[in-house]
């Protein structure tokens, strides 16, 4: 059966996505605030609407990714998507937002009598290009049998977390994970190499021993080991380390509001902030490499013991 799709939000993660839906048979409306977005897609097939609303008026599902939970509630209220769309429609939000938000989304569009579910994806831009993002959604079991066939269409694999913002709540612990397995592994990486060891052969032995991860094994902070990583490309971003510091921030704001004493977490916030204001901007999370080790160049150095 063909689904008309409102997409909202064409950027590197949403571009592919919806030329994905495309190719799988859907009529998919888009719209995006950058000129350059739109024509991207509609180079794939994507018919661009004059606004959010009118792609929503003419929808079955209308489908957001955006920058914040501001972003999502604004457009959902204050610029009409809800009004705009005809009643009963499933609203699938695929931002990472607050999960406090994200239920406020929720609740905004099943009081205007629509069906809601937050959707956040894994996978960084590569993943939405090659289609296996994985999805983590939080709403009803109707909401989610309905979204599924379409998540899947993007992604190699949908769980269904729970209830509304429980697909946020999992996204933003993953990411935290990820984050500190990330600074982990440049640790490591900056350590061999005061050691003397080669990238190579630290991969070799990690990849295939206690300390093997994604971080390591798909996102090498390192050029060499692994050719595909953003570190083989002069750190173009795959997943930009603003994204990383806004997930790692929400999920700081968490563990403050749950009494959570996560050292970890609260200071890989710290790290990431700092870097994605400075000379991370423009990279990829895994750049964090060069934080670590100028930090290790610059620090006083301590005596060796026997």
């Amino acid at each position: 059966m063909v689904t008309t799709v409102a997409f909202i939000g064409l950027g590197r993660m949403g571009g592919p996505m919806a030329a994905h839906l495309v190719a799988a048979g859907h009529r998919v409306l888009g719209f995006d605030l950058v000129p350059e977005a739109r024509a991207a897609a509609a180079a794939h097939g994507v018919e661009t609407a004059d606004s959010a609303r009118a792609a929503a008026a003419g929808a079955d599902v209308v489908l957001t990714m955006l920058p914040e939970g501001r972003h999502v509630l604004a457009l959902y209220q204050d610029e009409g998507l809800l009004a705009a769309a005809r009643p009963g429609t499933l609203f699938i939000d695929c931002s990472t937002i607050d999960v406090a938000d994200a239920r406020a989304a929720h609740e905004a569009a099943t009081a205007a009598g629509h069906h809601a579910l937050d959707a956040p994806v894994s996978g960084g831009v590569v993943g939405a290009e090659a289609a296996t993002l994985t999805f983590m959604a939080g709403g009803g079991d109707p909401e989610f049998t309905e979204a599924e066939p379409l998540l899947a269409i993007m992604g190699k694999r949908v769980v269904h977390c729970g209830g509304p913002g429980a697909g946020q709540a999992a996204k933003i612990c993953n990411n935290m994970i990820l984050g500190i397995s990330m600074i982990a592994v440049s640790e490591a990486f900056v350590l061999g190499e005061s050691l003397g060891l080669s990238h190579q052969a630290l991969y070799e032995v990690a990849s295939t021993a206690s300390g093997q991860c994604w971080a390591l094994t798909t996102n090498c902070p390192v050029p060499g080991p692994v050719p595909a990583s953003p570190a083989n490309r002069d750190y173009r971003p795959g997943f930009a380390a603003p994204l990383m510091a806004k997930d790692l921030g929400l999920a700081a704001d968490a563990l403050r509001a749950g009494g959570i004493d996560a050292g970890l977490g609260l200071r890989a916030a710290e790290m990431y902030a700092a870097f994605a204001e400075g000379a991370g901007a423009a990279q990829d999370f895994s750049g964090i490499v060069h934080v670590l080790r100028d930090t290790a160049t610059t620090a006083p150095k301590g005596r060796t013991t026997t």
